[in-house]
C-alpha cells in the first residue's frame, strides 16, 4: 500500500488537509494575539511572577535579622502584599484544594500546572485554611507566607496554551461546519433528492456528477447502476412483450378454427377460455408498456380529465359520478393518470353498483378518490393487491379474471408522480381509492 500525500483539494481528505493547515496557521496568529490582548486589556495576575517574586523577597528575609525581617514585611505591605512569618510546622495544615475555589480556576490549575519559575513551598496549588496561599521556606524554622493571594490566577503557560486551544476549538468548529455543510452533507442530500426523483427509464442520468472526488465517484456509480437496472428492464420487458404479442397470432388462428365446429356447445366453451387467454395477453401488454413513465408532465385541467372517465362510463350504463370541483389546473401527465383512474372505475364496477370519482385539495396536494360501495377489501390484503401478479380471489366477493396487474398499474403511475396511494374503508361498506399528487412540477 502506497502513501500519497493529499494535496489536491478536490478529494474530501485533501480538504480536510487544507483545513487542518489554516487551523495552524489561524492558531499561530490568532492564539498569539488573544494571548496578548488577554495580558494587555485584563491584567491578570501571574502566578509564576508572584512566585518569582516571593523567591526574591525570601532569599532577603534569610540574610536578614529579626528587627530587618519585621521591616521587610511592613514594606511590602505598604505594596499589598500581605506576608507573614509562620512557622514551618504550618506546612503540615497544607491542602490542594479548596471548597471556596472557583471551577474555572480548579480545572485551570488542573491542566495548566506551571513549569516555569521558583516554585513555591508545598507546590503550586498550596491552601491554607480553604485560603490560596504562596509560600517560600525561608530557614529550617520558618516559611514566608503570601496570603489574600487573588482568586483569578493565570500561569503563562495556562494563557498561552488557553489562547491556542480556544482558538484552535472554535476555528476548527467553525470550519468543520462549513466544510460538513459544503462538501459532504450538501451533496449527500442533493443525491438522496435525486433518488427519491429517479425511475427505471433510461434517459438522462439523474444523479448530479459534480463536488468532491469521492461524491463525483459516488454520483457516477449509482448513474452506472440505474443504466444497468434500466437496460436489464427494458431488456425483460422486450423479451415478455414480444412473447406476448407472438402468443396473439397463433391465438387467432385458434379462434378461426374454432368458429367452424360444427358442436355449438364445445365451440362457445373453446371461444370463451379464447377469449379470457386474450384479455389476459392484453392485460399484461398493457401492464409492459411504459408509456406513463415516459409521458411528460403538462399543466391541464384534472378536474375535467375526471368528468370525462365518468361520462364515458357513465355512457356504457354503469352508474359511475363524479363529485368535485369543475375546474383545477394541475402539473401532471393526463394520459397516465387517465389510465390510473380508468383501472380503479373498472374494479369498482365490477363489484359494486355505484362508484363516485372525487377531486379535492388539502395542503398544497390533489386527492382523488374513486369510491365505491362493493363488499371492499380486507386490511390484511390491502398492501399485497398493489403487487404484481397477486390475486385474491375472495377479496372483493367475486373471482378475478385478471392477472392482478390493475393497481400495480395504479401504484406505478402515483410514484412516477411522487405521489401516493392508498386503499381505505368506506362506511357502511365499499372501498375507497385515494391518489394524492402533489400540486407541484412533477
Amino acid at each position: 500500500m502506497r502513501f500519497r500525500l493529499p494535496l489536491s483539494g478536490s478529494t474530501i481528505y485533501g480538504q480536510i488537509t487544507v483545513i487542518i493547515v489554516v487551523c495552524m496557521i489561524i492558531v499561530i496568529i490568532g492564539g498569539s494575539t488573544l494571548e496578548r490582548w488577554v495580558r494587555d486589556d485584563y491584567n491578570v495576575p501571574d502566578l509564576e511572577v508572584l512566585s518569582e517574586k516571593m523567591a526574591a523577597i525570601g532569599s532577603l528575609v534569610a540574610v536578614a535579622t529579626p528587627a530587618e525581617r519585621q521591616e521587610i514585611i511592613e514594606i511590602a505591605g505598604r505594596g499589598g502584599w500581605r506576608l507573614s512569618l509562620r512557622p514551618l510546622s504550618v506546612a503540615d495544615r497544607f491542602t490542594t484544594s479548596s471548597t471556596d475555589q472557583p471551577f474555572i480556576q480548579a480545572a485551570t490549575d488542573w491542566f495548566f500546572p506551571p513549569d516555569d519559575g521558583s516554585t513555591p513551598y508545598g507546590g503550586w496549588r498550596t491552601f491554607l485554611d480553604d485560603k490560596r496561599v504562596i509560600s517560600v521556606k525561608v530557614d529550617d524554622a520558618t516559611l514566608l507566607l503570601l496570603e489574600q493571594v487573588p482568586t483569578s490566577l493565570l500561569s503563562s503557560d495556562a494563557l498561552s496554551f488557553g489562547s491556542n486551544y480556544l482558538v484552535a476549538m472554535v476555528t476548527l468548529i467553525l470550519l468543520f461546519f462549513i466544510f460538513a455543510v459544503w462538501a459532504i452533507t450538501r451533496p449527500l442530500r442533493r443525491i438522496a433528492v435525486a433518488a427519491m426523483k429517479a425511475d427505471i427509464s433510461l434517459g438522462p442520468a439523474p444523479f448530479e456528477e459534480r463536488g468532491s472526488v469521492e461524491i463525483v465517484a459516488l454520483a457516477r456509480a449509482l448513474n452506472a447502476m440505474q443504466r444497468r437496472i434500466s437496460i436489464m428492464i427494458e431488456g425483460r420487458t422486450r423479451m415478455l412483450r414480444g412473447i406476448s404479442h407472438d402468443l396473439r397470432t397463433p391465438l387467432t388462428r385458434l379462434r378461426l378454427r374454432t368458429e367452424r365446429l360444427q358442436d355449438e356447445e364445445t365451440r362457445d366453451a373453446l371461444l370463451g377460455d379464447i377469449l379470457r387467454i386474450d384479455h389476459l395477453l392484453k392485460e399484461s401488454l398493457g401492464y409492459l408498456r411504459d408509456n406513463h413513465q415516459r409521458e411528460p408532465s403538462q399543466r391541464a385541467d384534472l378536474a375535467s380529465l375526471l368528468q370525462t372517465i365518468s361520462d364515458e362510463f357513465a355512457d356504457m350504463g354503469h352508474d359511475v359520478t363524479y363529485n368535485g370541483p369543475p375546474r383545477m389546473i394541475a402539473e401532471f401527465r393526463p394520459l397516465a393518470i387517465t389510465r390510473a383512474v380508468t383501472n380503479l372505475c373498472e374494479n369498482g364496477i365490477k363489484f359494486a353498483t355505484r362508484v363516485e370519482i372525487g377531486l379535492k385539495t388539502i395542503d398544497a396536494e390533489a386527492i382523488i378518490e374513486v369510491a365505491d360501495d362493493g363488499p371492499g377489501i380486507t386490511e390484511q390484503y390491502r398492501e399485497r393487491v398493489m403487487e404484481p401478479f397477486f390475486k385474491i380471489d375472495a377479496a372483493r366477493g367475486g373471482s378475478d379474471t385478471g392477472f392482478g396487474l390493475g393497481l400495480s398499474i395504479v401504484t406505478e403511475i402515483v410514484e412516477a408522480h411522487h405521489g401516493r396511494f392508498e386503499l381505505l374503508d368506506r362506511m357502511p361498506h365499499g372501498l375507497i381509492a385515494t391518489i394524492r399528487l402533489p400540486l407541484g412540477r412533477q
